[in-house]
């Protein structure tokens, strides 16, 4: 088996720092790999296609305008070709007037003898006509080149026309169409040089922006990882130095967003075993001192019965009795862990039915009914109206018997103690009430604590769990809980139980 390093890190593992600065640098490769591909494959074809819809557009105008004359545009006879006035002089103030936008065009107009009518040219070169003149001139020289002739014999033969031809490195494009009635033919073009030219200088100049762009998208691949990945270090460090042992770290939150959430959980766990942390020396050291008591003074009188008072009847009765009690108590103590235990950790969980609460409390308060006539006290049930509620009614019970058993152990001089039902809009109230000395303030947070007692319960009896039980039971059913108390008044607890039903 191979043995990891120091850091317990895989020798073939990239760190998120190389995960972001691989993935940031693949991302610029594939952007300029796919604009590469763009300008060679996309671009010129996309940019003819464009070319050829606009060009065909002005075609099937200019041969609208030729259909909707109303008398020939132009007669051939012995004497030569004669133009229709009138109608030329509407094509040339259409295309002055850019109502038919030919600027950058060359417009040819032929007719069946695919002898040239009329031309007329806002580009320069025209590999058509060979010609230079200007815009809405009258074209008398090279208008019947070779390739305007074959080019409309194509139109003639075929009703349509779309060609690009190519003359050394100048490419023009050629879209024709025939008037209605087959007699003339109109084609327009244009150059594409500049597609073609625009096309090359980017290739070139491609590889050099490639090499920048991807050394800067590095760059900062590296500055933003180490920035992104600094939290992430910081907590990695904590959880070291909480693994160590080391309780008291704080991750300082500087970000408000996932990180910064993270950070803040972070913080909360690491207080959360903290706590756990100290509440586990707080058990080992009160279950030991509590436990210790009990198992000397058992110990003790058990060697003391086998030793010294084996013939003494009366002594070895007395001496057995505290052997007894001992046990009783060491009983009673291990019983109280293992049911917080149960009920913190989840394990026993309340099953919630619907009951009267008041009926609750006057069934328990009946089961002191021995205790308060031995002692001559009072338990004053204050529980008249029914109190509807949802919750588990043993563990309400367990709850009820350990307020009335801490009111009981803190009875004042008159005797009494009150258990009230108070019946609320969602639910009830219930209090129990002692008019014992009270509690003073700098207690009241930590009563509910595991194995906390007050000053004045110092070298009482008793685990010193019943409230923690209590606080565990009523926090698994979401329950209000708290405590009214003064020193020399007594103390009222009380939680509140909130009627789940619809």
């Amino acid at each position: 088996m191979k043995k990891h390093d120091k850091a317990g890190k895989h020798p073939f593992t990239v760190s998120i720092r190389g995960q972001l600065m691989l993935f940031i640098g693949g991302i610029t490769l594939f952007t300029l790999l796919l604009v590469w591909s763009i300008i060679t494959f996309a671009l010129e074809p996309q940019y003819n296609r464009t070319i050829r819809a606009k060009l065909d557009g002005k075609a099937a105008a200019i041969t609208a305008m030729i259909d909707q004359a109303d008398k020939p545009i132009s007669t051939r006879s012995y004497l030569g070709l004669t133009l229709n006035d009138e109608f030329w002089s509407g094509v040339s103030g259409t295309f002055q007037d850019k109502k038919i936008n030919v600027d950058g065009c060359c417009v040819d107009f032929s007719d069946t003898t695919l002898r040239c009518l009329k031309a007329y040219e806002s580009m320069y070169p025209c590999l058509l006509h060979e010609s230079t003149g200007a815009f809405g001139g009258d074209f008398g020289y090279n208008v019947d080149t070779r390739v305007a002739i074959q080019l409309r014999q194509k139109l003639f033969e075929e009703g349509s026309l779309y060609q690009i031809i190519r003359i050394g490195s100048s490419m023009q494009m050629c879209v024709g169409r025939l008037s209605a009635d087959g007699q003339y033919g109109v084609i327009v073009s244009t150059s594409l040089a500049q597609i073609t030219t625009a096309a090359e200088v980017l290739r070139t100049i491609l590889g050099p922006v490639a090499l920048v762009l991807l050394v800067l998208d590095l760059l900062l691949a590296v500055l933003f990882s180490r920035w992104f990945t600094s939290p992430i270090r910081k907590l990695s460090n904590g959880a070291q130095e909480i693994a160590a042992g080391n309780y008291d770290v704080a991750i300082r939150v500087e970000h408000h967003d996932e990180i910064g959430r993270l950070a803040e959980d972070f913080n909360h766990m690491a207080a959360e075993v903290k706590r756990s942390a100290q509440l586990e020396k707080d058990i080992l050291a009160n279950v030991s001192h509590d436990l210790r008591t009990p198992l000397t003074l058992i110990k003790g009188y058990a060697e003391t019965v086998r030793d010294l008072t084996g013939d003494d009847d009366a002594k070895r009765t007395e001496q057995c009795n505290i052997i007894v009690d001992e046990t009783d108590r060491l009983s009673t103590l291990v019983n109280s862990v293992m049911e917080l235990s149960k009920v913190q950790s989840g394990a026993e969980k309340p099953s919630l039915v619907d009951f009267d609460m008041s009926e609750l409390c006057f069934e328990v308060a009946g089961r002191y009914d021995a205790l308060c006539d031995k002692n001559h006290w009072h338990l004053d049930l204050q529980a008249d109206e029914a109190c509807p509620v949802s919750a588990d009614p043993a563990m309400m019970e367990r709850v009820l018997h350990n307020l009335l058993g801490n009111a009981f152990h803190h009875i004042g001089s008159d005797g009494v103690v009150v258990l009230r039902a108070i019946p609320q809009q969602r639910g009830c109230r219930i209090e129990v009430e002692d008019h014992g000395p009270g509690i003073p303030p700098e207690d009241l947070p930590y009563l509910f604590d595991r194995y906390y007692r007050a000053r004045q319960d110092s070298g009482r009896s008793g685990t010193g769990l019943g409230l923690s039980i209590t606080k565990a039971i009523l926090q698994q059913h979401g329950f209000a809980f708290g405590v009214n108390s003064a020193v020399g008044q007594g103390s009222t607890f009380w939680f509140e139980m909130a009627d789940t039903r619809a």
